[in-house]
């Protein structure tokens, strides 16, 4: 693929590139806890966009998609959004030089074998790739949490959607077979092994997108600042769920509304139990981390109420297996994936098992993806052979 795109670029733009691979990713335990200031468990894949860009010596910038056989071009100078991908690259530069960054105009190529819609974060790896494509093209002196940062903003006020930081985070700072404990808080971080050569992750997408995503993610935010509003009354200290404990939230359990009581129970519960998946990991208990995945989803499925039956049921049918160590929905919830750990030998069995299943009941084939978990953002040394 890197060389299916390098030879585009050549045809259109007549010179030699820069490569950059930029990953998505996944989550594996720390879901709905970004907005709480709590902790996050991602981690870069091997699936990626992979931009081929160069300078131009002019103030064009020009950028052919080959997913849509399109070629868009915008004056570097450009301050205001269009319409669809070209958004993403247009925040990321406008971003970089409102920081006085030295952008010029590039010719820019870009393509991927992330699959869009599934929750592997494929915007995150555009704007990664632009970012750091053009630190690299133009010596510009950013770091990695700036880029994230613009990441961020650029999707905010680009493209309009309000995600938080650990996409981007994940994206920039991945490390193969490492996840990246990441503080939402002030995004410290660490970073834990996932070494484990005889499993892999594996996606299975339910292909339903429940429109009360979006709404109901607002809806969620709420409710944990309606329950942190309550514990501050008792507590003043406490800034957001990140700082309550469940000895303090106890006390509100017959105070507070009962839904909002559950709304907060599971994510004081699963900072938690991403701090104790962090300590298994280090003990390389991979059978005590897939555990916690099952709790994980329970929560989210009976207190946070974010998945759907589709989820639940791959879920169930995962939890049926002896070669799964964990499952679990991953992302905003109400459709998407369920991210698995299985065995490397029988993902073969485990994938034709759950499309039997659900086509069955659902008269729809999931999409299942197989990754395994590499570096972050880099510039491809392979001399594009591949």
């Amino acid at each position: 693929m890197i060389k299916q795109v390098k030879e585009k670029f050549e045809e259109l733009f007549h010179k030699e590139p820069l490569i950059i691979l930029s990953p998505g990713r996944v989550n594996l335990i720390g879901e709905h806890t970004d907005y709480n200031d709590g902790f996050v468990l991602p981690a870069a894949i091997d699936k990626k966009v992979i931009l081929a860009l160069s300078a131009n010596g002019t103030h064009q910038c020009n950028v052919y998609a080959r997913a849509f056989d399109a070629l868009i071009s915008f004056p570097v100078e450009n301050k205001k959004p269009a319409q669809g991908w070209i958004n993403y690259i247009m925040g990321v530069v406008f971003y970089l030089r409102e920081k006085g960054y030295a952008v010029k105009g590039f010719d820019a190529v870009l393509d991927s074998d992330l699959p869009v819609g599934a929750g592997l974060s494929s915007s995150a790896a555009v704007e990664g790739a632009v970012g750091y494509g053009l630190t690299k093209l133009f010596n510009l002196e950013t770091t990695k949490e700036e880029l994230a940062k613009i990441g961020q903003i650029a999707e905010h006020n680009f493209a309009g959607v309000k995600c938080g930081i650990m996409d981007q985070f994940a994206n920039l700072f991945g490390k193969k077979d490492q996840l990246i404990r990441l503080d939402c808080r002030d995004l410290s971080y660490a970073y834990f092994p996932f070494h484990f050569p005889e499993y892999n992750i594996v996606l299975c997408n339910s292909m339903v997108h429940h429109s009360l995503a979006s709404s109901e993610y607002n809806v969620r935010r709420q409710q944990c600042e309606e329950g942190v509003a309550i514990i501050k009354k008792e507590f003043p200290e406490v800034k957001n769920l990140r700082d309550v404990n469940e000895e303090m939230l106890k006390k509100f359990s017959h105070s507070m509304n009962e839904k909002i009581y559950r709304r907060c129970h599971y994510v004081v519960n699963e900072n938690n139990r991403l701090l104790n998946a962090c300590e298994l990991l280090e003990k390389n208990d991979l059978q005590g981390f897939g555990q916690l995945m099952y709790q994980t989803h329970e929560g989210l499925s009976k207190d946070y109420e974010v998945s759907c039956e589709e989820l639940d049921f791959l879920v169930s049918l995962a939890k049926e297996r002896e070669e799964v160590a964990g499952s679990r929905m991953m992302g905003g919830g109400f459709g998407g994936c369920t991210i698995n750990i299985v065995k490397a030998h029988y993902v073969n069995d485990f994938s034709g098992f759950i499309k039997e299943k659900y086509e069955e009941k659902y008269h729809k084939i999931p999409e299942i993806y197989v990754t395994s978990i590499e570096d972050g953002v880099k510039v491809d040394e392979s001399g594009s052979e591949r």
